[in-house]
């Protein structure tokens, strides 16, 4: 087994994973969602967003194991915070680096392995949203595009989370916050004391450390994961074949 080498950048990629303040926290259905959609689209059994940290690699959301880490020595996602591109092993018994990965020779039988880095705006990779299956194959080009845009979703939940964290500290920080905030009726920009204009986050940012849930609505979801409510449609379908009302 190959052991997954540590990236140049490891300080700097642990403190950006560090500010999301996101390990060991519960299970959140912004997340779940995501790797069930993950599941769904690609046929797959198992579906990870994984977080690599310093000595083992943590499940945010997972679908079909119970595990909620591994040590990062065994990681295939250790493997892919390398690079931007995603890493795609189709057997991972036939790979040099994986075939005799504990993971690999027993449970959960890895074989084809395809794991999408989650990269934030500085190019620091902390992990991946993965797909595993116990048997061999490769993803189709809609599979594959569909989880680059899953993983950028992720990307952005954190990083909205950040922000958040950011913002409920800044506005515990303040002496006197007020109680108004003028905003435009149209835009809804806000309008700070110095007459300057912003987005409301932006300037909320700036004074406050609010906690905000995010989700995708339905709309969005039509608008922006068209393929995935494909996917989400004809899994219902072939539930109404397989189970037919008497």
């Amino acid at each position: 087994m190959k052991k997954p080498e540590i990236p140049i950048n490891e300080t700097e990629r642990l403190k950006a994973l560090s500010e999301y303040r996101i390990l060991g926290t519960k299970p959140e259905e912004n997340y779940n969602d995501i790797t069930k959609i993950a599941s769904l689209t690609c046929g797959t059994p198992i579906a990870l967003l994984s977080l690599v940290d310093s000595n083992r690699q943590w499940f945010k959301a997972k679908v079909g194991i119970e595990a909620e880490e591994t040590v990062r020595d065994w990681s295939f996602c250790a493997h892919a915070i390398h690079s931007s591109e995603p890493l795609i092993v189709e057997d991972a018994l036939k790979d040099e680096r994986f075939f005799d990965n504990p993971l690999v020779r027993g449970e959960p039988k890895i074989r084809l392995y395809a794991g999408f880095p989650l990269q934030n705006d500085k190019n620091l990779r902390i992990g991946t949203l993965c797909v595993i299956d116990r048997e061999p194959h490769g993803l189709t080009d809609k599979q594959f595009s569909i989880m680059q845009s899953l993983s950028r979703q992720a990307v952005a939940f954190l990083e909205l989370r950040k922000r958040s964290i950011n913002l409920i500290e800044s506005y515990c920080s303040l002496e006197d916050s007020g109680n108004i905030i003028s905003t435009c009726s149209y835009c809804r920009k806000a309008k700070d004391t110095s007459g300057h204009w912003s987005h409301l986050d932006q300037y909320l940012s700036a004074r406050t450390n609010l906690n905000f849930s995010h989700g995708i609505c339905d709309t969005c979801i039509e608008e922006h994961f068209p393929d995935v409510l494909e996917v989400w449609e004809a899994e219902e379908k072939d539930k109404v074949l397989q189970n037919p009302t008497p």
